[in-house]
């Protein structure tokens, strides 16, 4: 049997010590947070992943619209329609034709004044062509004249021409261009829209001045005379004389 001494004595045996780690051992320890972040992680890219993926497998079937870049450059061309204003039937037999390439060199600038404020150079190579033609169009009724006994026939034809050059603007191009301060101000101010038709002229009339003085006339007569030997050859003629008279 106990004793009443003993009965109030039940704690006493036990320290702070033991109490403390009875309570502590009652505690679930906490679970780790990091592992489980991770894991959040990986689930939300994988998803993520398998997401683009089924898009792309998508629009390469065809079932969506393909995706567009909503800022993308657009270009709108709200020019009218061509107005058709003359039509007219050629005669022209182009019997030959010149390739030619030209270096204009054009300076415009003031007596007295110096290049770095006011001046303008332009270094313009032009390419262009032109076309030796005879116009058959012009033709009298004794133009063509026949031997009595049908063997030879005399054609009588106008000179070869030159037609106008034609400037390649996509094969011209401005090589060099020096401009003064006020000329560059000018430019930002209003610019004159006009200031390349002086070169262009400028190309123009050397190419037409190249082209009278490369023979391409005479060439023209040549290959005239030619097609028209074969041609009248081929009706039976056998002498063919062909003569350029002059406009």
């Amino acid at each position: 049997m106990a004793r009443d001494g003993d009965i109030n004595e039940p704690t006493s045996r036990f320290s702070d010590t033991d109490l403390r780690t009875d309570e502590r051992s009652d505690v679930p320890p906490p679970p780790p947070q990091s592992s489980g972040a991770v894991r959040a992680l990986l689930w939300v890219l994988g998803a993520a992943a398998l997401a683009v993926v089924v898009l792309l497998g998508v629009q390469t079937t065809g079932i969506l619209p393909e995706f567009r870049n909503p800022f993308s450059k657009e270009q709108t061309d709200r020019s009218q329609p061509a107005l058709l204003e003359s039509m007219q039937d050629l005669s022209r037999y182009v019997a030959a034709e010149g390739n030619f390439q030209v270096v204009v060199d054009l300076q415009n600038d003031r007596r007295n004044v110096p290049d770095w404020l006011l001046n303008q150079r332009t270094l313009f190579v032009g390419s262009g062509s032109v076309e030796a033609y005879v116009d058959f169009g012009t033709l009298t009724e004794g133009a063509i004249v026949q031997s009595a006994d049908g063997k030879s026939v005399e054609v009588k034809l106008p000179a070869p021409q030159l037609a106008e050059t034609n400037l390649d603007l996509d094969k011209s191009y401005v090589f060099a261009e020096e401009r003064g301060l006020l000329n560059r101000v000018g430019d930002l101010i209003g610019g004159d829209p006009n200031r390349q038709q002086q070169v262009y002229r400028l190309a123009e009339d050397r190419i037409t001045a190249a082209a009278r003085d490369s023979g391409l006339a005479a060439r023209a007569e040549e290959n005239t005379r030619k097609m028209l030997v074969g041609l009248l050859a081929s009706l039976g003629f056998e002498q063919v004389t062909v003569t350029y008279v002059a406009p």
